[in-house]
């Protein structure tokens, strides 16, 4: 027992929170803005056509209207922005949270389910219970669970993902056709290329089933190890996005849970040097 609540409570310093909740917030507003804008449109739309996710089904959740769809955006857009700058952590947070959540259940009844945005709609739903963070705030046992959470979620979106590829697919997914299949839908010049070289489809179909099944070891690598793990999911999503224009950005931002970002900011690296001068090593080698 107190291996597993190490493991789901690690101290963590608040100001990796602090970090976390600038970046993951402000995404959120971009997000409803700028990419995953198409609910705002289903207020206009016939009652007829909203199929509520199960959620939804639930809570009764009536089809949005288009002064509910215009009022969340607007909610969401303010209390993400409230909670961005660290005024009212826990209201505004849970509000955007609340939002956010009804901004994706509203998209997503109208269509198939993305499964892009889990680990960002967990983050935003952990992140009130933290409280205050300061950029001076030290190490915290709420901050790592909430931490944790997201590199859960994070990691389940990759994991989950292989899953139902053997689900629906079958062990035979990576020898089929569905790169081919994508390529020729949402393809360009770029895979018209690839597709000229012998076993690359199949290969990049086998490293990515085999990395998605293995994604969970990320929940337990450490320093270069992790950081190469990070790396390889920001170029696999790189490769997806100039391939097939598949971005998966609410995914990429929630990686960011796996890094020290306390150790990014102007203070963290002047400790960092201060402590390497002190030492006598120069600050350009680890």
């Amino acid at each position: 027992m107190s291996a597993w609540r190490t493991w789901w409570f690690p101290a963590v310093p608040l100001r990796r929170i602090a970090a976390l909740r600038v970046l993951l917030y402000a995404f959120v507003v971009w997000d409803a803005w700028r990419i995953t804008t198409w609910p705002l449109s289903h207020g206009d739309v016939p009652a007829q056509l909203y199929r509520p996710i199960l959620l939804f089904r639930a809570l009764h959740v009536p089809a949005p209207t288009h002064v509910v769809t215009h009022l969340d955006l607007w909610v969401l857009t303010v209390t993400a922005l409230v909670a961005a700058s660290g005024r009212l952590p826990r209201v505004a947070g849970a509000v955007c949270a609340i939002a956010y959540l009804y901004w994706l259940g509203n998209g997503f009844s109208y269509s198939k389910i993305d499964h892009d945005h889990v680990a960002l709609l967990v983050a935003l739903l952990v992140l009130p219970t933290v409280g205050r963070a300061g950029a001076r705030g030290g190490p915290s046992e709420s901050a790592g669970w909430a931490v944790r959470c997201i590199q859960v979620a994070t990691v389940c979106t990759y994991f989950l993902a292989s899953l139902a590829k053997v689900r629906f697919g079958g062990w035979d997914w990576a020898n089929g056709a569905v790169t081919t299949w994508a390529f020729s839908r949402r393809g360009n010049g770029l895979t018209d290329a690839l597709q000229r070289i012998p076993f690359f489809v199949v290969g990049i179909q086998w490293i990515v089933i085999v990395a998605e099944f293995c994604s969970p070891v990320m929940l337990w690598l450490r320093g270069r190890a992790l950081a190469a793990a990070i790396l390889f999911w920001g170029f696999f999503h790189l490769g997806t996005y100039l391939t097939l224009g598949i971005h998966f950005l609410p995914t990429v931002v929630c990686l960011l849970a796996f890094v020290p970002l306390e150790r990014l900011s102007v203070r963290g690296l002047r400790q960092r040097w201060a402590g390497r001068a002190q030492a006598g090593v120069p600050p350009g080698r680890r």
